[in-house]
């Protein structure tokens, strides 16, 4: 989610710029039985109301459980900004 925010801040100048966060999806590294990513995206989703409030910071999600992710890493996270 950090570096997510270090992406958006580059772009739009300053993170007071997000009107809303309107989606996020999260791709967990997952084996097949494995099925708690929604648990695993709680985290960037946690972080993020209480980083932008629920008025900025709610937004609807999915979590999708995929066998591998590029350069080894455990999750994927793309979001969509609306910015001022």
């Amino acid at each position: 989610a950090l570096q997510m925010l270090a992406t958006v801040k580059k772009a739009c100048d300053d993170l007071d710029n997000v009107k809303k966060i309107i989606k996020v999806i999260g791709f967990v590294n997952s084996t097949n039985d494995f099925t708690s990513q929604a648990t695993v995206m709680n985290g960037c989703s946690d972080f993020l109301g209480d980083l932008f409030g629920l008025e900025i910071g709610q937004h609807s999600r999915s979590a999708i459980g995929v066998n591998v992710l590029p350069l080894g890493a455990s999750i994927e996270i793309e979001a969509i900004f609306e910015v001022k």
